[in-house]
This record gives C-alpha cells, sequence and structure tokens, in this order.
C-alpha cells in the first residue's frame, strides 16, 4: 500500500506524518467495517488475532486495509471456536485467552478497542512513565482521566484539525468499552458501527480498570 502502515503514521515522532480528525475517525471506520465482514459476512467466521496499528494498511487516499492475515482462524457460523495457543501482540490480548484458550470475535473486538485509543490518543498500548520507571496501560490511563474528568486532554493535538470534541470523546468511551475485562460487555462489530454513525446510543462506560 502506498501510504504503508498505521502505526508510522500514529506514532511518527519526527511530526512528518499527520492525521487530522476526519482520517483518523475514516480509518477507524474502514478497519470496523473489514471486522464487520469478516466476523458477519464472510462464509466461514475469520477470527484476525492480531489486530494492530502495524497491520493496518493505509492506500494513497489514507483507506484503511486490514492486513496480515498469517495468525487468523476459521470456523463455520453457529459453531464455536476450538481452543487454540495463545498468539498475537502483547497490549492487545484479550484477557479470557489466559483462562479459556478459546478465540472469538470478543478477542478481536478487545485488539480494536486499543487500536481506537491509540488512533485517538497518538500513544502506543503501553505509556512509560516520565522517568522510565513503569509503564501503564493506555486503558487504564484514561480510565483515571475518565474519574477524573479529564479524558479530553489525552486526545493528540495533531488530530486537532477539524476535530469535533463529542465525535473524540464518544470514539475514546467506545474504545474502553470495547476493550472491557468482560467479553459480554464489549459490543460486537455491527454495533460498534452503529454507534460510530449515530444510529445506537453508546452504552455506559464502567470503570474496570484493575489497577485504580
Amino acid at each position: 500500500m502506498s501510504n504503508g502502515s498505521l502505526d508510522k503514521f500514529i506514532y511518527d515522532e519526527t511530526g512528518k506524518k499527520k492525521l487530522n480528525w476526519n482520517q483518523r475517525l475514516s480509518i477507524i471506520k474502514g478497519v470496523a467495517s473489514a471486522l464487520l465482514y469478516i466476523h458477519e459476512e464472510f462464509e466461514q467466521v475469520v477470527i484476525h488475532r492480531d489486530v494492530k496499528a502495524s497491520n493496518v494498511l493505509l492506500d494513497e487516499e489514507l483507506n484503511a486495509k486490514l492486513g496480515d492475515f498469517r495468525l487468523s482462524r476459521l470456523y463455520d457460523h453457529g459453531s464455536d471456536s476450538k481452543t487454540t495457543r495463545i498468539v498475537g501482540t502483547m497490549g492487545y490480548i484479550a484477557p479470557e485467552l489466559n483462562k479459556t484458550g478459546k478465540v472469538s470475535t470478543c478477542t478481536d473486538v478487545y485488539a480494536f478497542g486499543f487500536l481506537l485509543l491509540e488512533v485517538v490518543c497518538g500513544r502506543r498500548s503501553l505509556i512509560l512513565q516520565e522517568d522510565y520507571s513503569n509503564s501503564i496501560n493506555l486503558v487504564d490511563y484514561l480510565h483515571k482521566s475518565l474519574r477524573r474528568r479529564t479524558i479530553m486532554e489525552s486526545w493528540s493535538a495533531e488530530a486537532g484539525s477539524n476535530s469535533k470534541p463529542e465525535e473524540i470523546e464518544l470514539v475514546l468511551r467506545l474504545g474502553l468499552l470495547c476493550s472491557h475485562h468482560s467479553d459480554k460487555v464489549r459490543p460486537n462489530m455491527r454495533q460498534e458501527i452503529q454507534i460510530l454513525e449515530g444510529d445506537l446510543l453508546m452504552p455506559e462506560v464502567s470503570d474496570v480498570s484493575s489497577n485504580l
């Protein structure tokens, strides 16, 4: 793809590659549509198992394409996935995988939640403290911000061009909902798209951070 992968934009420390808010939101919706297709609309259920910024490719118009299906698993609609070894990228692996070993559409949703937060905040899923002595999970960081009513201070300044605060807050809250520790609370991809399009009300996000 002509513009490479998404991580080159959202983690760019040189400031040369910038994405405004409309571009970020369009990329988020593009990845959401791709996940909806492989989860519900393809002839079999496809679990990607490695949804992250470096696996989102951008064309010349910055349209998003979900790539790298090497770790994906397929199973029939209406059936259950089999136990499998845990694969993926640290920071994006759903907590239930450590207990059940079973992938599902919910495990992709969990990783997508982190991706949403990274795209909005311009930060990686693990944030180093200023003295480099420790790191904090991005979800925990944002739950603290939500509790302190400072969550709107978390989004990337580079997204400032044509940004809409109500859309930014919606996506931040949706990212927190998708990355909920309980798979039963997470919305499916169809519901997420409806929320992003304003066709479904956003549920309340409870503070579920284990580190608070």
